[in-house]
């Protein structure tokens, strides 16, 4: 069966930048199980060749900034710590949490637009506010509407990428996550939500 037209991984090879946070002060999350799924998922996958896995840890403000002009990613996966209209819960110089406000982080992401920067991938609790602020520049955003938990996360992270990995589109990607939480009877699956403003502009 053909491919959707849709699909932006099927002719061009893509770096990851994943930002894991995971404060001292706060609830440890299974970050690294995450990111090691994610990597074996893409290495076994039809279209592995295409993608480059970049993880920086214990990501601060600065180091969030510093990644992306590093790496220039297409797609940005952070995984950790979210509190809604709080933001997002990055780490200080010293591995406690800094909430970064949510307008400074549009307006981070909304410069790298031009620059190639497709898709954000927010796997952080109460994080749709946050996505529906990015997704006014960057054409897909993932956030979530409620707290999820790390497994569901986890698992919604490895059907993601599983599919992303296999040449599908970035949508197709999101509900292969959904249902990787539902199968496994994790009754979370509604919880990740897809922002394609072009799609849907209301």
């Amino acid at each position: 069966m053909a491919q959707p037209e849709e699909n932006p991984q099927s002719s061009s090879y893509k770096t990851i930048l994943v930002l894991a946070s995971s404060p001292t002060n706060g609830a440890r999350l299974r970050l690294d199980q995450e990111v090691r799924e994610i990597d074996e998922g893409l290495r076994r996958s039809q279209h592995r060749d295409k993608f480059n896995l970049q993880a920086k840890w214990a990501v601060t403000p600065d180091s969030l900034r510093r990644a992306l002009l590093e790496l220039n990613p297409e797609i940005v996966h952070f995984c950790g710590h979210g509190s809604g209209e709080d933001g997002l819960v990055l780490e200080d110089d010293t591995g406690k949490g800094q909430l970064v406000p949510i307008p400074a982080l549009a307006n981070l992401f909304k410069r790298f637009a031009p620059r190639g920067l497709e898709c954000v991938v927010l796997n952080a609790c109460y994080s749709e506010i946050q996505a529906d602020a990015i997704a006014e520049y960057i054409d897909y955003v993932i956030g979530m509407n409620n707290k999820i938990g790390d497994k569901a996360a986890i698992k919604f992270a490895v059907g993601f990428y599983d599919e992303l990995g296999a040449g599908w589109s970035y949508e197709d990607a999101y509900y292969g996550g959904c249902d990787a939480i539902a199968l496994q009877g994790i009754p979370e699956e509604h919880t990740p939500v897809f922002k394609n403003v072009k799609k849907n502009p209301n």
